[in-house]
């Protein structure tokens, strides 16, 4: 359960190969309990995606990635955008007022659906040449890429992208339709995928005119 939870990050990932290597040279199953989703990616052959106590999705780390069947799944692993659409007809979704081809099929005419896209599926574009458009609220440079939250409609939707935009930037969004994933409804549904709560708490944090609790300013110490 959790065997490098203890461990920094970089010696957590050599002992990831290192058990990964193992267990291929032994030839016996592993049964690997883990909240990291990056562990479970990398190390798994198959995963079985638990909450509590009940088993929502079991595949391949290719599958649970790509198709997620329900909004936690697709929440627990990896980042997601997820928004509340209506399957048209077979390949043809409605989210957020837009219409757009997809690859998915099989629902009920105009049925209620989650769409998921994630957030490195997504590309930048200029405003007038975007599918939808919106302003950008908050930039996080995480080395190999910037995170970006982008308010569209009053979603707040997460970009993965090497190019830079700046807060208060308007951009547009393109996505392809095989990136775009159509789950059926669930008690989930609703309860992930927006990124608003993510963005207010960036803000609050890069207001230097912010007053900061007791409990902050030891955070802030320790950190």
């Amino acid at each position: 359960d959790e065997p490098l939870g203890a461990l920094d990050l970089k010696l957590r990932k050599d002992m990831q190969s290192e058990l990964k290597a193992i267990q291929q040279r032994l030839g016996i199953t592993f049964i690997y309990v883990t909240h990291d989703q990056e562990e479970a990616l990398s190390m798994s052959d198959t995963i079985v995606v638990m909450d509590g106590g009940v088993i929502q999705q079991i595949g391949s780390p290719t599958d649970i990635y790509n198709e997620p069947q329900n909004a936690f799944v697709a929440d627990f692993i990896g980042e997601s955008n997820i928004v509340d659409g209506v399957m048209l007809s077979d390949y043809n979704v409605e989210f957020q007022g837009m219409r757009c081809r997809c690859v998915d099929k099989g629902f009920g005419l105009n049925e209620p659906v989650d769409v998921v896209v994630r957030p490195e599926d997504i590309d930048m574009v200029p405003p007038g040449e975007g599918m939808l458009s919106g302003d950008v609220t908050s930039v996080t440079f995480k080395g190999v890429h910037y995170e970006i939250i982008v308010d569209i409609k009053g979603f707040k939707w997460m970009i993965q992208t090497t190019e830079k935009a700046e807060v208060g930037d308007r951009i547009g969004i393109s996505i392809k339709p095989d990136e775009i994933q159509i789950m059926k409804k669930s008690e989930y549904s609703g309860l992930y995928g927006d990124y608003s709560s993510f963005s207010e708490e960036f803000d609050e944090l890069s207001d230097p005119n912010a007053e900061l609790t007791d409990e902050d300013e030891v955070s802030e110490i320790g950190e």
